[in-house]
């Protein structure tokens, strides 16, 4: 069987592919390959690092397997570099999910080799500079850009809002958990390899939510003020050595100057569960948990096919397939991606990113 867009379909190249069971970038190839998106065909994957100077190290043999019985079943072509692919056959949509740091340099290429849409994993760039440079870039060459950010088109977001516009005065909190161990070792080695701190990784997502649907960007921000009983921000040492200082657990409330106000929570040792909460006269009225009681069995059957992979995976399942459906489809035929992050909402989150950190850092000094 050999993997070809056919009519209806955007030929998918997938860039960055990373270990199977652990990177996002190979969760999003199992969704395509076994087709839970109908409008994405997964013809090639572009794996720099395992098809190069990572194929010898830690994870590099489990690749090479997977590469193997994935090329042998489904047909799809895995390629050192985007130079080696031939031109496109339909219309091509780039998957950047490699690391932030390569992401400027790798829109270029894509855009290079044929590219009419890209879909690039959250948050785009380390600096909002490089990430306005890579806009400016892709419109000047006619490429729509499209972000990962599936909590756009969660259920848990969605179910929130819509209740908290049917009750007057009512305040919502986006709460985000990790499921760190809360020592210093666990979190030394998790603020190292996140090194562009919590606000532009774990909470990024809730970020892009205040600026898509609460008005949030840096000049329309009357106030923020954590949460000093919940929030923590530690000093700790990395694997390296080297000491990173970042929250371990933040809250805080934004007060916009057009009269909104919106709270979020993120926790790197708080669990699993992401959830919306709705408050009216600091009493709770509602909540919506992700994953919420259908998702539940949908989850435990992706545990039981991919007992090693990371949980947010499954959690997450649905919404990284209706994300890369309506962007597949906007590829294919220009219907808008409802509901799916622009770079420019982007850019704004990364901006707003930038912004409250030092702010937050300096209340909770």
């Amino acid at each position: 069987m050999t993997m070809f867009a056919e009519e209806g379909q955007a030929e998918v190249v997938l860039v960055g592919c990373g270990a199977p069971n652990r990177g996002m970038g190979w969760y999003h190839a199992i969704q395509m390959l076994e087709k839970k998106c109908p409008s994405a065909s997964l013809d090639y994957i572009v794996e720099p690092w395992f098809l190069g100077p990572g194929g010898e190290g830690p994870g590099g043999p489990e690749f090479k397997e997977w590469q193997e019985e994935s090329e042998k079943e489904y047909g799809v072509k895995f390629a050192l570099s985007l130079d080696d692919l031939p031109k496109p056959s339909a219309p091509r949509l780039a998957l950047i999910s490699g690391r932030t740091a390569d992401n400027p340099r790798l829109l270029t290429e894509s855009i290079a080799t044929g590219a009419t849409c890209i879909y690039l994993e959250k948050p785009g760039a380390p600096t909002v500079t490089e990430l306005e440079q890579m806009k400016t870039e892709a419109d000047a060459a006619g490429v729509e850009v499209l972000m990962g950010y599936n909590k756009n088109v969660c259920k848990y977001v969605r179910k929130t809002r819509e209740f908290a516009s049917t009750v007057e005065g009512s305040h919502v909190t986006f709460v985000s958990n990790n499921a760190y161990e809360n020592t210093p070792e666990s979190l030394g080695e998790c603020f190292e390899r996140n090194a562009e701190g919590m606000l532009k990784n774990m909470a990024i997502h809730e970020l892009a939510l205040l600026v898509s649907f609460y008005d949030v960007s840096v000049d329309n921000i009357e106030s923020v003020v954590a949460d000093k009983e919940f929030s923590s921000m530690q000093t700790l040492p990395g694997p390296s050595g080297k000491m990173y200082t970042d929250f371990d657990k933040i809250k805080f409330t934004i007060k916009t100057k057009t009269g909104k106000e919106v709270s979020v929570q993120t926790d790197r040792c708080g669990g699993t569960d992401s959830f919306g909460m709705v408050t009216k006269d600091d009493e709770e009225i509602f909540r919506y948990y992700m994953p919420d009681e259908d998702d539940k069995a949908h989850v435990k059957e992706l545990e039981a096919m991919y007992p090693t992979a990371m949980p947010y995976f499954f959690t997450q399942d649905p919404d990284y397939i209706t994300v890369k459906e309506r962007v597949a489809q906007h590829t294919v035929n220009g219907t808008e991606a409802e509901g799916v992050a622009t770079i420019g909402i982007a850019v704004e989150t990364l901006k707003v990113a930038e912004y409250l950190t030092p702010l937050l850092q300096e209340q909770l000094k």
